[in-house]
């Protein structure tokens, strides 16, 4: 994706999300039409068995972004909070 198209570019986390469920909410966010994302990994040089593999989920609101495309991610992301716990957004 070229960063010149990106709209919005934001990421969210959730400490102890496991590998498994932040590749299933970023199947999801994919098919929503103008969304971009990517799977950051963890950055830490101490291991902790409770840590995710996964340091952030990367969402990238592209050009061609459909009509409720942003409406959607935040349902995505609400529905996925509900089960795990409120996201943490990076700056």
């Amino acid at each position: 994706m070229n960063a010149a198209a990106d709209k919005q570019l934001f990421r969210v986390c959730y400490p102890r999300l496991p590998l498994a469920v932040y590749r299933e909410i970023a199947a999801h966010l994919q098919q929503v039409e103008g969304i971009g994302v990517e799977l950051i990994s963890q950055s830490s040089q101490k291991f902790d068995y409770d840590d995710s593999q996964i340091g952030s989920l990367q969402i990238k609101y592209l050009d061609n972004l459909e009509p409720f495309g942003q409406q959607r991610v935040e349902e995505i992301l609400a529905y996925y909070s509900q089960l795990y716990g409120e996201w943490v957004e990076l700056k």
